[in-house]
């Protein structure tokens, strides 16, 4: 498995936690990444994306101000800080490794996943 992810877990509304996802392969500095969810019944969307080098960051419409991506190169390691968790948040976090070193909020850009971690937000 080159992309695991962990973290997830049972929060209240309004907590907070962090996922990480460790990519085992050797090109991970070069690419860019991405967070993904999905919920019982309902298609994967995009949550958040970065470029190789970070610089660049982007967000669903409804986590921005929330969520904050971010990677460190030198341990291979992506993050996503999740903040004011919301019930509707509650679902399956998937990291990807995109084609190239930038990152979308498209799953047809990226071509490696991870196996996921659940989230889980009480009310």
């Amino acid at each position: 498995v080159q992309l695991q992810a962990s973290g997830g877990g049972l929060v209240q509304a309004g907590g907070s936690l962090r996922l990480s996802c460790v990519d085992g392969g050797h090109t991970f500095s070069w690419n860019g990444m991405g967070w993904f969810r999905q919920s019982p019944g309902k298609e994967r969307e995009a949550v958040a994306a970065i470029s190789w080098s970070g610089g660049s960051t982007y967000y669903a419409d409804s986590v921005k101000g929330r969520f904050t991506i971010s990677r460190d190169n030198a341990k291979n390691t992506l993050y996503l800080q999740l903040n004011s968790l919301k019930p509707e948040d509650t679902a399956v976090y998937y990291c990807a490794r995109s084609r190239d070193s930038s990152g979308y909020l498209k799953a047809n850009e990226y071509n490696y996943w991870g196996q996921g971690t659940l989230v889980t937000v009480s009310s």
